[in-house]
């Protein structure tokens, strides 16, 4: 089974506000970057959307390892998201769950493939989380200037 690494990042500009995202992927000493912006988002969003991104550029079942600095994103998939589907998307406090349409989507696809979840410190340097985060606000400068013109 082929392993892969995904780093992933997202980046607001108001919150919310203009948005980036950004995924960094490895594998046998390849490198694919992958990014991306929206208007009117929240970080929470690009945060997950990068995770979703990075998944479904894979063509095939693998072993991941995915990497973000997002406690939301990994704790939200690893201990929270369960008990949201049993709840019928509802939160602990009977609250809908923000981003359901994100979680459902990061779900099915994490269920395509053995993927550990790992959380790193973000501006920390890390090399792989810095490269991520460099793609999340490169998305929105390209996005800003594509305005300007």
């Amino acid at each position: 089974m082929k392993s892969v690494t995904i780093h992933t990042d997202g980046a607001c500009r108001g919150n919310p506000g203009i948005g980036g995202w950004g995924a960094l992927l490895s594998s046998g000493g390849h490198q694919r970057e992958l990014f991306g912006a929206a208007l009117e988002t929240t970080n929470n969003r690009m945060e997950l959307t990068a995770a979703i991104k990075g998944l479904e550029a894979l063509n095939q079942h693998c072993r991941v390892t995915l990497v973000t600095d997002s406690q939301y994103v990994r704790r939200g998939i690893t201990e929270w998201l369960k008990q949201w589907k049993l709840k019928g998307w509802k939160t602990s406090s009977r609250k809908p769950v923000k981003n359901k349409d994100l979680w459902q989507r990061l779900d099915d696809l994490a269920s395509q493939h053995t993927v550990k979840w790992k959380w790193v410190k973000g501006h920390t340097g890390h090399p792989g989380n810095e490269h991520a985060d460099a793609l999340a606000n490169r998305a929105i400068d390209e996005y800003l200037e594509k305005q300007d013109d």
